[in-house]
């Protein structure tokens, strides 16, 4: 039987399944810094606080100076952030701050609130400034939205890794963020996260296959675990013997066995696995609630309290050019 439920294309933003909220690949080819952190060419034509143009292959985003999103609210879910190239400058109303990139993942549960930035310094000045990351929202049930807010870093030499080679000699490697695979356990998420219930059947993968490579995704372990591939790098991807093409997003059928095969060139792919919370989903902007009234109520928390206020000199904080990654917890 064909293991593929259903296809949809990709933009920035990709097409997600309960228990994920929404999933953006960001890929900007910026240029090289001023020796300030911003980019060293002109900002004429981009509309400035609101910069997705993609102008010459990148944005500014909310930011003024400095690209990325300066100081904004968040309530009611998980943010997981993985920063495969370039730098990322976090900072928040909890006091943590940190410089991350390089293939590192930051977890963040916003629970009953929480502000950050995310700056991207461009730190080399004598050349470009490539920057490539994913953001991913994960929900949280009913029963853990008020929580405090956690923050944590994974780091890249931490993260597990998976490879597997074929007769062929080709190479897959699997990068495990979130859900074991196989003998091969991941990080611990958040204590409050969906992902740290066993239960939850949570994974979130990153595949890289070279041309030629075959792998098999081992089925997930409930039956009404959701599962979606995400094809955004090479041509296609043979999925369960149907050809994708990249720039598609896959619903399949998380029960079965998933046999994969990459054409030439390389392909890359995300992994999305979750059984669904199965609750009512109230969004709106930066909040993720149950109902309309708990939406109102974190505008309204928000507005009083700017959830416990902004310690830092400025809406879009970033670290010195020469500040090597680290992390300052709360």
């Amino acid at each position: 039987m064909n293991p593929i439920l259903e296809t949809v294309p990709l933009g920035m933003q990709w097409p997600t399944l309960d228990p994920f909220l929404f999933c953006a690949h960001h890929n900007d080819a910026y240029p090289a810094g001023d020796g300030n952190l911003a980019p060293s060419v002109s900002l004429v034509g981009r509309d400035i606080g609101q910069d997705f143009s993609n102008l010459d292959g990148w944005n500014m985003y909310h930011g003024s100076r400095v690209p990325g999103f300066p100081q904004h609210p968040h309530r009611g879910f998980e943010t997981i952030t993985f920063a495969r190239n370039g730098l990322i400058d976090h900072s928040d109303s909890l006091g943590a701050t940190a410089r991350f990139g390089r293939g590192d993942v930051q977890w963040l549960t916003a629970g009953n609130g929480i502000v950050h930035s995310e700056m991207f310094p461009l730190v080399n000045t004598e050349k470009t400034n490539e920057t490539e990351l994913f953001q991913i929202w994960l929900n949280l049930p009913s029963a853990d939205k008020m929580v405090d807010p956690y923050f944590t870093m994974l780091w890249a030499d931490d993260i597990p890794k998976v490879v597997s080679t074929n007769d062929a000699g080709a190479v897959t490697e699997i990068t495990v963020i979130a859900g074991a695979l196989g003998d091969v356990t991941p990080l611990a998420p958040p204590p409050n996260s969906w992902a740290a219930r066993t239960e939850s059947d949570i994974a979130v993968w990153h595949i890289r296959m070279q041309a030629d490579a075959t792998w098999t995704v081992p089925p997930a372990a409930g039956d009404s675990t959701h599962r979606m591939l995400y094809v955004f790098e090479g041509d296609s991807l043979n999925i369960g013997g149907v050809e994708v093409t990249r720039g598609t997003g896959v619903r399949v059928d998380a029960t079965v066995a998933l046999e994969l095969r990459s054409n030439d060139p390389a392909v890359e792919c995300m992994l999305l696995q979750g059984r669904p919370i199965g609750e009512p989903v109230a969004r709106y902007g930066p909040f993720v609630m149950n109902t309309r009234a708990q939406i109102q109520e974190a505008f309204d928390d928000y507005q009083r309290t700017q959830f416990g206020g902004w310690p830092w000199p400025s809406d879009d904080p970033v670290h010195p050019a020469e500040q090597s990654k680290f992390a300052r917890h709360p």
